[in-house]
């Protein structure tokens, strides 16, 4: 018996030191693990701003910040007065235009597509900012009593039509004769196209405001009043708090007219969070698996510190900490990793792009030239306090089974 007890003993030591060097493999893998997913997440949520921030700027440069229309039509006095009255100063609103809008069909050979036509004046300040986004010709082209009319980039697109081509705007009005109940149809003249890179580009044209009256048969009035204001995130408050000034206008905000885009963004940043939340999850049930494992190796040393008069709390304790230590290390790793990543990564894309003389971002398909990022502190926030409750959490149950260890049954058979 004594023969064999070095050997016993070096076998003993041998496969402790195989477990723990397990139970640290584990660890490590669980500590990679949640540096990853919380990396992976800041990167991907800090992109996913970006392409939100950039669409919505260009939407904000030639959508209306808010619309007000009145079913009774307005006038150019009134609007007018309403202008002073809302341009003074120290007022959020930077301008007000005249609106006329109606949904029409235009037609070009067998093509047919369906968009919002909306007036537009050389002068208006809406003009100005329509000047900036000009792929071909430009807005004092438009001339009352010319018919002619500016198409979105994708718009020109399906239909193929280019500057000068003369295409059919159907309105979704009939003329009643003696021969018959007509179409209204008219003949344009495309003047130019304008390219955004959002939405617009394929549901929006721009006629001259005294083509568009005449085609609605407004007369010498206008459907409403368009509103730009200075930040356009403040055009729901601002609504809000006018409206029962001007109790005759239905108002619109942005956020209500482009509402299923941005609903739909919303949507896929939510799905892309959880899905890779399943990486912080899998580091979950890692550290779940490694601190299972030390439980099982430590229990004569559990056993003797219980005997020496430990309480259970003390050992939950313990491993808790065990779990929490690893958990954390890795989100404070990833998301030192993270930030940095999502701050520089358009530079990065772009040295990667140089490298390999391939430009992932073509900016006559995707409308950008680099990859767009923002870092918003309430997301890596989220992320972090979310990641250090699910590592608080997985460290429950293998302490809890720690802390039910009996001394008696684990020394039982100890020698």
């Amino acid at each position: 018996m004594l023969k064999n007890l070095p050997l016993f003993i070096g076998l003993r030591y041998t496969r402790s030191k195989r477990r723990e060097g397990f139970v640290s493999f584990i660890s490590g893998f669980s500590l990679f693990a949640m540096a990853l997913g919380v990396m992976a997440l800041i990167v991907v949520l800090s992109v996913m701003n970006g392409f939100d921030r950039e669409i919505k700027s260009r939407l904000l440069q030639v959508v209306p910040h808010i619309t007000g229309s009145s079913p009774s039509g307005i006038s150019e006095a009134e609007i007018i007065q309403l202008r002073d009255k809302l341009t003074e100063e120290e007022s959020p609103v930077q301008s007000l235009t005249p609106m006329v809008q109606s949904f029409v069909m235009l037609s070009y050979q067998s093509q047919q597509i369906g968009v919002m036509m909306q007036a537009v004046d050389p002068d208006w300040a809406s003009a100005e900012l329509l000047k900036d986004h000009m792929l071909s010709g430009y807005v004092g082209q438009l001339q009352p009593g010319e018919f002619g009319i500016i198409l979105g980039s994708q718009v020109a697109r399906r239909l193929g039509v280019f500057v000068g081509d003369k295409l059919q705007l159907t309105l979704p009005k009939v003329t009643v004769t003696p021969a018959g109940i007509f179409p209204r149809i008219k003949s344009f003249v495309v003047t130019g196209i304008f390219q955004v890179g959002a939405q617009v580009d394929s549901s929006v044209s721009f006629v001259h405001q005294q083509d568009a009256r005449k085609l609605l048969q407004l007369g010498d009035r206008y459907q409403g009043v368009q509103i730009k204001m200075g930040d356009a995130y403040q055009a729901d408050r601002w609504m809000a708090a006018h409206k029962n000034l001007l109790p005759r206008y239905n108002w619109r905000s942005w956020t209500e007219s482009m509402g299923t885009l941005f609903q739909a963004m919303r949507m896929e940043k939510l799905v892309v969070s959880l899905l890779l939340s399943v990486i912080i999850a899998v580091a979950a049930f890692n550290i779940i698996a490694s601190l299972v494992l030390m439980v099982s190796d430590k229990r004569r040393d559990i056993a003797v510190i219980r005997t020496l008069g430990a309480p259970s709390s003390l050992v939950m304790k313990v491993f808790v900490v065990q779990g929490l230590a690893v958990g954390l290390a890795g989100i404070v790793a990833g998301t030192v990793l993270g930030c940095l990543l999502a701050f520089f990564i358009g530079d990065i894309v772009g040295f990667i792009e140089t490298v390999i003389g391939v430009y992932l971002f073509d900016p006559s398909v995707y409308l950008i030239s680099a990859l767009p990022s923002q870092l918003v502190f309430s997301d890596v926030a989220g992320v972090v306090l979310g990641a250090s409750a699910i590592s608080f959490l997985a460290t429950l149950y293998p302490a809890w089974r720690a802390g039910q260890v009996l001394p008696a049954e684990a020394l039982r058979y100890d020698r």
